[in-house]
């Protein structure tokens, strides 16, 4: 009989437990529910306080605020987030609610390097390829050029930077660089020459190559009295191949690679 009363009490306790929980839940559900917290202010900001100069209110107004459900406590930030990067120039956003009815959103931009390919996309110097207008992209210059197998992005970029390095004893800078199917590498300058340096076991193969043409350039420029250098080619071991106003010269040793 003890036994049977205390079981009585345990599950007298349990269901008393059971709905005042209930009774709890369905009083915070009635209060997240209150206008108070009905989604007021969404302000947006650049990261540490940069000023946006690509993202604009009405784009933000047109693509982003539509997608935004919920309120206060039931707004899925990650949704919001995925909104807001959906916006052409937003490179990452980031997403914190403000008591009591405020989102408050901080996008990082892209930074626009050139295109990429040949439909249109750009490069990011951070090595992201997205689509934007390329018009708003041109506003701070000429766009240079890149070309490269899908996932080659970031490998490209970093090597562009290593080109401007080493060819900066000549004053010359990468306006154009691609990397082809079969991972070798091309550079356009921006004098109009065009490098071919073919594939590379390693960095150090690359940097002995450009060092090689820039140690010789000066001389190769006195020595064709004012023709154009269109092309240079440095896939071989010790020598080189060029084209200077439709002639061809090669001072060669070994096959190119």
């Amino acid at each position: 009989m003890w036994q049977d009363v205390k079981m009585l009490n345990a599950t007298t306790n349990a269901l008393l437990a059971l709905v005042a929980l209930a009774l709890l839940a369905s009083g915070l559900w009635w209060l997240a529910q209150r206008p108070m917290f009905t989604l007021r202010t969404i302000r947006v900001e650049g990261v540490a306080e940069e000023q946006l100069r690509r993202v604009n209110p009405l784009t933000i107004r047109a693509s982003a605020v539509p997608r935004i459900k919920g309120n206060f406590f039931t707004a899925d930030l990650d949704a919001v987030r995925a909104a807001f990067e959906s916006v052409p120039w937003v490179r990452k956003a980031m997403v914190r609610r403000e008591w009591p009815n405020k989102l408050i959103v901080t996008l990082e931009e892209h930074r626009a390097l050139g295109t990429w390919g040949d439909d249109g996309r750009l490069l990011s110097v951070k090595g992201d390829v997205f689509t934007a207008n390329l018009a708003e992209a041109e506003d701070d210059g000429d766009l240079l050029e890149f070309d490269g197998p899908v996932g080659s992005e970031k490998e490209v970029v970093a090597r562009f930077d290593q080109f401007r390095d080493w060819f900066a004893p000549i004053k010359l800078e990468p306006e154009s660089v691609a990397l082809s199917n079969r991972y070798a590498w091309t550079v356009k300058l921006d004098n109009g020459l065009t490098v071919e340096l073919g594939r590379a076991e390693s960095d150090a193969t690359l940097k002995e190559r450009i060092a090689r043409l820039v140690s010789v350039y000066p001389q190769l420029v006195d020595r064709l009295q004012g023709k154009k250098i269109e092309n240079v080619d440095m896939r071989y071991p010790n020598g080189l191949a060029l084209k200077a106003d439709g002639l061809v010269l090669a001072a060669l040793n070994g096959k190119k690679k």
